[in-house]
């Protein structure tokens, strides 16, 4: 029998205005690998909640080393995206509207994980610096008691000693996503068409798909990603020494 392990991505932003320790979920992404038959399948939920909520993206150079860190408006219904307004502040009652219209959508978010954590048999579930999204969906609904959570980005820090982040990995193992076919340095897997249409830059599934990858070729080829990673770290030793 096929072993099935899942990856788990979440996006999400502190309301427009409101509270900076307050998360609102966008998007979900649960994306599960058939080890033997490389099969992927993928689930994702997108919350169209009529709510502005604070994106944070990393820009990254030819290395994966972020150069800047950019905020942007985002209207989750719409799609709208604005500039950030770092003065914008909503007064109590503005943001109890805020909360009313997101309220709604807390049980869609619910019956998807309880949906799909059910339909698919696995126990190894990864996350990459998961604490928050694991306590974002368990808020939700989710229930994780079950599942054995792996977080990738914790443990090759504790093995290279090193923190890295998705974008350096993705530059570690060359993640190419080529329409159907994830690829890497020594991996490739295909798509299928409607998964491949829900993997798109800067998506909960694009990060998904990332995760996974990196996860595969340090399963898989670890002596080939250690010396790739070394590689990198010694390129960012030379064009950024303060990262060390």
């Amino acid at each position: 029998m096929n072993r099935n392990i899942a990856f788990l991505e979440l996006k999400y932003g502190n309301i427009y205005g409101g509270y900076p320790n307050f998360y609102a979920i966008s998007e979900i992404a649960l994306l599960v690998f058939e080890e033997g038959s490389n099969k992927i399948f993928l689930e994702t939920f997108i919350n169209n909640a009529d709510v502005d909520i604070v994106n944070v993206f990393s820009r990254t150079n030819e290395l994966g080393h972020t150069t800047g860190r950019v905020k942007e408006v985002f209207n989750m219904k719409t799609g709208r995206r604005r500039d950030y307004d770092e003065e914008f502040k909503l007064d109590e009652d503005q943001l109890a509207e805020e909360f009313q219209r997101l309220r709604p959508s807390k049980m869609p978010i619910r019956n998807f994980l309880q949906r799909n954590l059910k339909k698919y048999r696995f126990r190894d579930l990864v996350v990459f610096d998961g604490r928050r999204d694991i306590f974002l969906c368990e808020r939700s609904g989710g229930r994780f008691d079950r599942y054995n959570i792996i977080d990738l980005q914790k443990d090759l820090n504790k093995e290279t000693d090193y923190l890295f982040s998705l974008n350096k990995l993705a530059k570690v193992i060359e993640f190419e996503l080529d329409h159907s076919y994830l690829r890497s340095n020594n991996l490739e897997y295909w798509l299928h068409p409607i998964a491949a249409r829900q993997i798109t830059p800067r998506s909960a599934a694009y990060d998904a798909a990332r995760l996974m990858m990196v996860h595969n070729e340090v399963a898989y080829h670890h002596s080939d990603f250690l010396i790739k990673a070394q590689l990198l770290l010694n390129k960012l030793k030379t064009d950024h020494p303060s990262e060390e």
